[in-house]
């Protein structure tokens, strides 16, 4: 490889369209891996295996298997964001965040609840064990709050909220909400704690209606 397509991590060198396609499948394979098997049960020659490079091209891109970790946790809250969407970004009526919470209860129920939340897996697992990425996994999960946030102040804005409602609470406990239900939906393999949680989330916020 180049020295152009060098790139350890997120504040490394710019990578050439090769070098990306290279390390974007070294990091979707190590989360895969790791969202099935955990972060200590995955280790590198497995991740290796899974994306069909060498040792030395795992390293090129990086320094060590913390690093590799911090990049699955941001394709992680990618890879969130991007499935629900564009419903996330247009919460703009109880209408609107009722389909949101029902179409992420059908993605539970397609896959038999099987692995919980990508970064909520992570967060149980990481969140005592390293500073920085205890960081990286806040920033994640306020990357997944800030469009409920969004949306709850635009329903404020447009006169669906009073104007006494608490956006900030509102989106934390809806976020809350969901991790707690996807917690208990994939304990037990069904969806009916994830819904159950998420209609209770909606139907506080609903309390606040002008």
């Amino acid at each position: 490889m180049t020295t152009t397509e060098s790139a350890g991590t997120t504040a490394g060198p710019r990578l050439t369209a090769a070098g990306k396609r290279t390390r974007d499948r070294i990091v979707g394979a190590a989360a895969g891996l790791m969202f099935r098997k955990g972060v200590a049960g995955t280790t590198i020659p497995e991740v290796q295996q899974a994306a069909k490079v060498s040792a030395s091209q795992v390293y090129h891109y990086f320094a060590d298997k913390n690093d590799l970790v911090r990049a699955v946790i941001e394709h992680q809250i990618e890879n969130t964001l991007e499935v629900q969407r564009p419903l996330l970004d247009h919460l703009d009526s109880f209408g609107a965040l009722r389909a949101w919470a029902a179409a992420a209860v059908a993605a539970q129920e397609s896959r038999s609840c099987a692995g919980g939340c990508e970064i909520g897996s992570l967060a149980s697992e990481l969140a005592e064990t390293d500073e920085t990425m205890r960081a990286d996994l806040v920033a994640a999960f306020e990357r997944w709050e800030r469009p409920i946030r969004d949306g709850l102040r635009r329903m404020r804005d447009n006169g669906i909220l009073r104007p006494e409602a608490d956006v900030e609470e509102l989106a934390a406990a809806m976020l809350a909400a969901i991790q707690g239900g996807l917690l208990l939906a994939q304990v037990r393999r069904t969806p009916a704690p994830f819904k159950a949680a998420t209609d209770a989330a909606i139907g506080y916020i609903e309390t606040f209606a002008a």
